[in-house]
This record gives C-alpha cells, sequence and structure tokens, in this order.
C-alpha cells in the first residue's frame, strides 16, 4: 500500500470528520456522515496499523478517531448529583464492604504493636536498638511531645503524607505483600514509640497524644490495608466472575476507598495539629478525637449497610466502566 497516496486521497474525508466532531450542533444527516466518517476513518486506521504503520499518521487518526467517539457516544458531564451519589452511596457501600477486613487488619495491628511495645519496654536489647540513652531520653522527654506542632503547615504535612500512605496501600494491593509490609512496619514503629515511652514511665503520654487524632488516623491505615488486601484476594479467588473482571470491580471500587479516605485524613490532620498539640484539657481532646472517629463509623456503617443493600458495591456505574465478557456461572 502506499501510504502517501491513501493519506492525499483520504485527507479530506478525515478533515470533514473533524469539522462534524467539533461542531456543536448536528442536523440529522450530519450526524449520520458522521457515523458514516468514523466507521470509514476506523477503517483506514485498522489498515495502515496493519501494512504501513506510520506513526505520525497512526497518532493522528486515533486522536481524530476519539474526539469523533466522544462527539458520537457523548461524554459525562460533571454535575453536582454525581459528588453527592460518591459521598452518599459509593463511597460508604465500598467502605461498609471492607468492614471486616478492616477489623481484622486492626487485631492483627494491635496485636503486633503491643508486643513490639512490650518487647521494647522489657528488653534490653531491643531497647538499645532505639539509640543511645541520652538519645532515647531526649526522645522521651522532648521530641515525642513537641512533634505535635499547632498550625496550618503541620496539618498539611500530616495529610498529605498519610494521605499518600494509604493511597499506595489500596493500590499496591495486587501485590498483596506491601500491604502487609507497610502495615508491620507502621505497627512495629508505633509498638516501638510506645514501648519506649513505657519504659521510661511516660506511658500516658503516649496515649493522650496519640488518642485524639490517632482513633481516626489509625482506622484510616486499617481501611486503606483491607482495601489493599480485598484486591489481592479477588485476584486469588475471583469467584465465578473472570479473574481480570473480578480484578476490574474490586479495583475500581476500592479506589472508590482510597479517595474517600483522603477527606477523613483532611479531618484527622486538622485534629492532630489543631487539638492534640493544643492546651485544651486532655479530657477534651480525647472527646473531640472520640466524636470525629465515631461520626466516620456512623456514616460507613449507616449510608453503607443502606447502600450494600440496595446492590451498590462502590464501583462506578456501567455506562462509565466500559464493556464486559458475558460468562455463565
Amino acid at each position: 500500500m502506499d501510504l502517501d497516496a491513501l493519506v492525499v486521497a483520504r485527507t479530506p474525508a478525515w478533515q470533514r470528520l473533524d469539522e462534524l466532531a467539533r461542531t456543536r450542533r448536528l442536523t440529522g444527516a450530519e450526524a449520520d456522515e458522521l457515523v458514516r466518517l468514523y466507521r470509514a476513518t476506523a477503517t483506514d486506521l485498522s489498515t495502515v496499523r496493519s501494512t504501513s504503520p506510520d506513526p505520525d499518521v497512526v497518532t493522528r487518526l486515533s486522536q481524530l478517531l476519539g474526539r469523533a467517539r466522544a462527539r458520537i457516544a457523548g461524554s459525562h458531564d460533571a454535575r453536582w448529583d454525581l459528588v453527592v451519589r460518591f459521598a452518599a452511596v459509593q463511597l460508604p457501600a465500598a467502605l461498609y464492604r471492607v468492614r471486616w477486613w478492616t477489623a481484622g487488619v486492626a487485631a492483627a495491628f494491635l496485636l503486633l504493636g503491643v508486643a513490639t511495645g512490650w518487647w521494647v519496654a522489657t528488653d534490653a536489647d531491643a531497647l538499645a536498638a532505639m539509640g543511645t540513652p541520652a538519645e532515647r531520653e531526649a526522645y522521651v522527654q522532648q521530641a515525642f511531645e513537641s512533634y505535635y506542632d499547632p498550625s496550618a503547615g503541620f496539618a498539611a504535612m500530616v495529610w498529605t503524607n498519610n494521605a499518600w500512605l494509604t493511597a499506595l496501600v489500596v493500590a499496591a494491593g495486587i501485590t498483596g505483600a506491601l500491604p502487609v509490609y507497610l502495615l508491620v512496619n507502621n505497627a512495629v514503629n508505633v509498638g516501638a514509640a510506645g514501648g519506649l515511652m513505657a519504659h521510661y514511665g511516660e506511658l500516658d503520654m503516649f496515649l493522650r497524644l496519640i488518642s485524639p487524632h490517632g482513633l481516626l488516623e489509625l482506622t484510616c491505615v486499617f481501611v486503606a490495608g483491607a482495601g489493599g488486601l480485598r484486591i489481592f484476594w479477588a485476584w486469588v479467588d475471583p469467584g465465578p466472575r473472570l479473574r481480570s473482571r473480578a480484578l476490574a470491580e474490586e479495583g475500581r471500587a476500592l479506589m472508590t476507598v482510597a479517595v474517600g479516605l483522603v477527606f477523613a485524613l483532611a479531618a484527622s490532620g486538622v485534629v492532630e495539629a489543631f487539638v492534640t498539640g493544643s492546651t485544651m484539657p486532655w479530657p477534651a481532646k480525647i472527646s473531640i478525637g472520640a466524636a470525629v472517629w465515631l461520626t466516620f463509623w456512623a456514616y460507613v456503617v449507616l449510608l453503607g449497610r443502606r447502600a450494600v443493600r440496595e446492590g451498590e458495591t462502590g464501583d462506578i456505574e456501567d455506562d462509565r466502566a466500559g464493556y464486559t465478557t458475558a460468562t455463565s456461572a
């Protein structure tokens, strides 16, 4: 095939297709012409790819067909009802579906953290690994408490760091190993810090400083771990679905969790920056943290249970999810 001759011969049709794809309002005849030219151009692209795959021509036709396809099929406009649906239906459904996975991750995390803390607090070798005596005392007496600096910059730093961690745990769920590694690493770090504080008789300070924001912050970590491991399990045991379809459906639904946790972690970051490090009485600080944490779970249970009963999974609508292959159970 002579590619140059094809380009010369077909350019008027391609230009006409581009013109129709960019036209705001089409008559019935123009709409029919648009579909006809789209099919013809798709055939041209297939011919070029199979006989003379010039990168420039392939890119040009692919972009042209993309615009034409969007014009034919229509596009989804950003609407407030979609935002409301995400917040009131999709997100709580996705969170509710992993509630038992979250409980399992939380139990394992806390068990490992407590065991690590007990080990550091009672074993001389483990304690020595935390630093020199001077470094340990400086951490306990100064660094741990002074870390909580009431400021917007501190809140932003905590938020972005935790949001990145939870998104990574969910997104890396397919590996199975990376979420476990990140969760174990965090459990050991938290437990070791608590054990160090306990060894020097400051366990009460550790619990007071970590409780106001830690209730929600650690819950978000547990939820992220649950979401990541649930994606991995969809690959291991897809049930009656094709493995690729199970991964796609669970991946889309559980990345919804990652997006939702960004907002939960923003609330946790505000509490950590402006409540934990404030001069409020400790009972007031812990009460505020507990109220925010209970609000999160009320949102998950009340809205999520209703959404799941109505058949929601947290996945996007079928018209946005793309084509699926029919399978039999």
